[in-house]
């Protein structure tokens, strides 16, 4: 159980560090945005202010320029503000009744104070007044109207927005929090059943599958293509158990006779020949050989079906240099007028194994003649070997390209090999794209037909000795399926 338990804590830190991440992100963001909402509603507040006080200027700075002598000027008491008209001396000539005696200073340049700076101690304590100076020319001489506008409005809209925020804020985040806790607490709920499934899944256990989910996202895609991989894996176990199965009882049968024939030499030595004996060891250590020969290029084409050598070569030359090699070994006519050219890419051994695995299949069910075919079209070029013997039934013959496969007619020590030599045929042509059929030849016997994708122009010829398989020679077929 303790597995599971560092898996969660991981998986709590994934979960932690994506929420801890959105929440510190929103609250910078929100802490952000409340701070520049703050500073527009008092920048906002503030040009008001400031544009009334102004307003409230122009007006009484028009009215002495109209001709109205201070004396006349009639200042009414207002609530949120107070005017005082100044002359050149820096005396006040006026100022709004119930207002304090003198404004507060104003700037040299009598522009408009752009901020909240002046503050003025008034009976109820310390509030902010926004000051605003215009001047103006009279016939008493220039004056100047200086207008002090209460401002306390800015600072308590500001005030009340900050005290909002301040809740607002922090419940908006401790809610984006939770939520995208909640979120990725469910986002990680099928990986984590994949993740304990897959745990379950041991090299005795292949057939189980992880949950997939029903939406079809990132980790529904995961699922599958895990499923799949599974699938591969429990083929390629299952093909490999019954390889090792089949290689098993193939070798057992030759070292059984070789141990028992070197037991009744043994236990009775008048019965035999060492000539005898030389006989049996050498038939059935070449039957050894070409098994495990065979198990070598079964390995082989497992292992290079993404990675052929792939060379320019005449697949004529191969087929008109096996049926000579054939011609001198056996009594079975080999015809090859139907040969044409035919240019591939490939790898020239694992194709010219291709050719004598089929060849000497052939030849082994043959009655009488062996007939090969070869011609080329706009795409691929189709090798054909046909043989007048019993042929294969239906049946069998997608059944006979699999390996340790024998037909009945050929499990006879004499004829029939392993089982691998048409195994062995169809692993090279898929690793080299192509395809392999069977079928009926025209004479009665069996038909074998292999595509390959058309090659280019041979560049280079291969040499004799790159091409020969150590070990095999024309004494040492490779023995066919059938």
């Amino acid at each position: 159980m303790a597995e599971p338990a560092r898996w969660r804590i991981r998986t709590s830190g994934v979960r932690v560090r994506t929420t801890l991440a959105v929440t510190v992100t929103t609250a910078i963001a929100a802490a952000i945005g409340a701070y520049a909402l703050v500073a527009a509603l008092g920048a906002s507040l503030a040009d008001g202010v400031l544009l009334s006080a102004d307003t409230r200027a122009e007006e009484v700075a028009q009215q002495l320029a109209d001709d109205t002598r201070v004396a006349n000027l009639a200042l009414v008491p207002e609530d949120d503000r107070f005017v005082h008209v100044v002359d050149a001396a820096g005396s006040v000539v006026a100022a709004s009744p119930d207002g304090p005696t003198r404004p507060p200073a104003v700037p040299p340049d009598n522009q408009p104070i752009p901020e909240l700076a002046a503050v003025l101690d008034t009976e109820d304590g310390e509030d902010v007044y926004a000051v605003v100076a215009e001047q103006v020319t009279t016939a008493e001489g220039p004056l100047t109207v200086v207008v002090t506008q209460e401002a306390s409005e800015v600072t308590d809209s500001q005030d009340a927005l900050t005290g909002t925020l301040q809740i607002a804020v922090p419940a908006v985040v401790v809610t984006i929090g939770l939520v995208t806790w909640w979120l990725v607490g469910r986002a990680l709920g099928p990986v984590e059943a994949i993740r304990a499934r897959v745990e379950q899944i041991t090299a005795d256990r292949l057939e189980r599958r992880v949950p997939v989910p029903l939406a079809r996202d990132e980790v529904g895609e995961l699922a599958r293509t895990m499923n799949q991989m599974l699938d591969r894996l429990e083929a390629a176990q299952t093909r490999q158990r019954q390889l090792v199965s089949d290689a098993s009882h193939e070798l057992r049968s030759p070292a059984t006779v070789i141990r028992q024939h070197a037991e009744v030499a043994l236990a009775y030595p008048d019965s035999t020949t060492a000539a005898d004996i030389a006989a049996v060891m050498l038939s059935e250590g070449r039957r050894l050989e070409q098994l495990v020969e065979q198990l070598l290029w079964l390995a082989r084409t497992d292992e290079v079906t993404s990675a052929v050598r792939r060379h320019a070569l005449d697949l004529d030359d191969l087929v008109l240099e096996e049926a000579s090699r054939l011609r001198a070994t056996v009594s079975v006519r080999v015809d090859t007028s139907q040969v044409s050219g035919g240019q591939v890419q490939g790898d020239p051994l694992m194709l010219r194994r291709v050719v004598a695995n089929l060849l000497d299949n052939a030849v082994g069910h043959a009655a009488s003649a062996v007939v090969v075919a070869l011609s080329e079209d706009a795409g691929s070029v189709t090798l054909r070997v046909d043989d007048d013997g019993p042929g294969i039934p239906v049946a069998d013959r997608a059944r006979v390209l699999e390996r340790f496969v024998r037909l009945d007619e050929s499990r006879s020590r004499d004829r029939g090999g392993a089982g691998l030599g048409l195994a062995i045929v169809q692993g090279i042509v898929r690793a080299h794209g192509g395809t392999v059929e069977v079928g009926e030849s025209p004479a009665g016997g069996a038909r074998f037909t292999v595509t390959l994708p058309r090659g280019g122009t041979v560049q280079a010829p291969v040499s004799e000795t790159a091409l020969v398989s150590p070990g095999t020679n024309s004494d040492d077929s490779p023995g066919g399926n059938r």
